[in-house]
């Protein structure tokens, strides 16, 4: 685990590591940059690199977190990868069951097993679940997340790389856009990003501007039309169940 950097949550948690390229969005993949990136270090969580692995060791970790956190699940991984057992899967959810002062985000491209598994897995109010979206070839899965009886759902726009001109925001509860960044960086125009502001203004939904990303997305910023969006949805603190 580790404090991050990523603007709508406080602290990234990766029982699972790894990952494998499922869409357009995959290309320019910065977890497989850093994923590399540790294993030169020697973290003995990335020795295989960026092949899929699961963590049980790291399971029980936010046990030991007594201030409630807002919580990236995965930030390095997809939960719901065809390799991560669907028993780890649960065990994961168990986890964020028993630390309810926690608010876990969970974010995955794979919908599909997402919706298949949603049946089979608690589903407490503190976990929002989301998937990403990055043109209109993958609007789908947002069709996918809305049977999932979580709470929250949310979509993350990111990156975000032409038009979604059919975007349904029916069930969801938060949106975030974000271009892309970092060697490659494909750009992202504005009017794309305005469409999507504009239809979360009409249906009240939460609408978080993270990056207009770039080579040096730093230098690009995050102010869209002069002001920064940051909208989120309420955090609620849920019993201190499981508390150290």
């Amino acid at each position: 685990m580790s404090i991050s950097a990523i603007e709508w949550t406080e602290m990234t948690w990766n029982p699972v590591t790894g990952c494998s390229k499922v869409s357009s969005g995959c290309l320019n993949c910065y977890a497989e940059r850093m994923a590399n990136r540790l294993k030169a270090m020697g973290n003995p969580n990335y020795r295989d690199g960026f092949a899929v692995r699961t963590h049980p060791h790291m399971l029980r970790i936010p046990e030991h977190w007594r201030k409630p956190r807002l919580v990236f699940v995965n930030s390095m991984s997809d939960l719901f990868h065809e390799e991560v057992p669907a028993a780890f899967i649960q065990d994961v959810f168990r986890v964020m069951k028993d630390t309810r002062r926690h608010t876990y985000q969970l974010l995955t491209k794979r919908a599909k097993r997402l919706e298949e598994l949603a049946p089979d897995l608690p589903w407490p109010d503190n976990v929002w679940v989301g998937v990403t979206v990055e043109d209109d070839a993958s609007l789908a899965r947002v069709d996918r997340l809305r049977a999932v009886p979580a709470k929250l759902r949310f979509l993350s726009l990111e990156p975000l790389l032409g038009p979604l001109s059919n975007l349904d925001l029916e069930g969801i509860g938060w949106v975030i856009v974000g271009g892309e960044s970092g060697p490659g960086a494909r750009p992202m125009q504005e009017d794309w990003v305005l469409s999507v502001r504009d239809l979360c203004l009409e249906n009240h939904v939460p609408f978080f501007f993270k990056q207009w990303g770039g080579v040096r997305k730093k230098a690009a910023g995050r102010e869209l039309q002069h002001r920064t969006w940051e909208q989120m949805p309420p955090v609620s603190s849920g019993p201190t169940s499981g508390s150290t």
